[in-house]
């Protein structure tokens, strides 16, 4: 498959009064044209943080980004300058936000919102832009999409301002969409349906998807491939077959723990992770995991462990002991520590 991005050793600081707050840490990794990629981690762990950095949405100062490249369809989206980088987002990377309440315009209708991005990146006229975004309120599912066209973000419920916010990331056709946690404000009957539509439009589209969540839950019908995020860094990546039955992080064992599972015997306590994620102004010289990790020695205090492959190509992950962990393991470890 043809690579759509790659991102070498990504570092994104903010400088405040008590200190550098290292959000991002060094991350690198591919995304290939088409594929769905799942970022996840506890809130905090730099997931949003990263995506933002990507288009160069860090208000800077106080914030920093740092990276030998940030490579995106034959650019580097680093070294463009603020013009440049304005015509990557919307038409080639766009962005579905947590909030969509926020990220619409209160005082503009929804159809001007989505026809100004057409305008500005495709060149059409009001006429032109009023049909497409009256074409795109259908696909994305909007009841009546012709009497919508003309409405206020308040008078969209929250999941059809979801849909919404979805039709103007879509409305210039982007290569690839990047949704961060656009489901965690709705209830389950409408997380379920946005899912199904931005996958079915994946499909039909052809564009890669990344898809951030603190729920691995979502991601195991979703995505191809998974970045884990903690503190920062990532700490494993893979396939999602060999994160979820092949895991090596204890970290990630934890994540997948703490989702209760129809298919365990009842009574099955769920596993959760001790402790609090490290400091991110005084981040500790060995690995950030170290203080709430089941399966600790004390080389894990003084040296950070990269990532390196685990067992199979393309599956790393980011600790000492990986060919010791599995998820016997790290129930044994969690019932002893009871």
């Amino acid at each position: 498959m043809e690579t759509l991005m790659r991102i070498k050793e990504l570092h994104t600081r903010f400088h405040t009064q008590d200190g550098t707050v290292n959000a991002v840490n060094g991350i690198s990794y591919t995304m290939q044209a088409g594929e769905v990629l799942g970022v996840v981690g506890e809130s905090g762990c730099g997931k949003s943080v990263h995506a933002l950095s990507i288009l160069r949405l860090i208000q800077i100062p106080p914030g920093e980004i740092d990276a030998r490249e940030v490579w995106f369809n034959g650019k580097d989206l680093l070294k463009l300058n603020d013009k440049e980088i304005r015509q990557v987002r919307g038409r080639e990377i766009a962005m579905v936000f947590q909030d969509p309440m926020s990220s619409l315009n209160p005082v503009y209708t929804v159809g001007f919102q989505i026809s100004e991005a057409l305008m500005l990146h495709k060149g059409m006229n009001k006429t032109q832009a009023r049909e497409r975004a009256l074409e795109l309120l259908n696909l994305v599912g909007i009841p009546e999409a012709s009497k919508r066209l003309d409405n206020y973000p308040h008078q969209f419920s929250g999941g059809m301002r979801q849909r919404a916010m979805i039709a103007m990331a879509l409305s210039c056709e982007p290569k690839l969409l990047i949704a961060d946690e656009p489901t965690t404000a709705l209830d389950v009957t409408i997380q379920a349906q946005i899912i199904e539509l931005v996958m079915r439009l994946q499909e039909e589209l052809g564009m890669a998807v990344m898809w951030i969540t603190h729920d691995l839950g979502i991601m195991a019908e979703m995505a191809q491939n998974i970045n884990v995020m903690y503190a920062g860094f990532i700490i494993e990546r893979g396939n999602v077959h060999e994160i979820y039955h092949q895991t090596r992080h204890p970290y990630t064992l934890g994540l997948l723990g703490s989702l209760p599972r129809i298919d365990e015997a009842p009574g099955t306590k769920l596993i959760s992770i001790p402790g609090l994620p490290p400091d991110l102004i005084g981040l500790p010289v060995g690995c950030p995991f170290y203080a709430r990790c089941a399966f600790r020695v004390e080389r894990c205090l003084s040296e950070r462990p990269q990532l390196e492959e685990a067992g199979s190509p393309g599956h790393t992950v980011a600790c000492w002991r990986w060919k010791e962990i599995d998820a016997e393991a790290l129930r044994k470890a969690a019932g002893g520590a009871q």
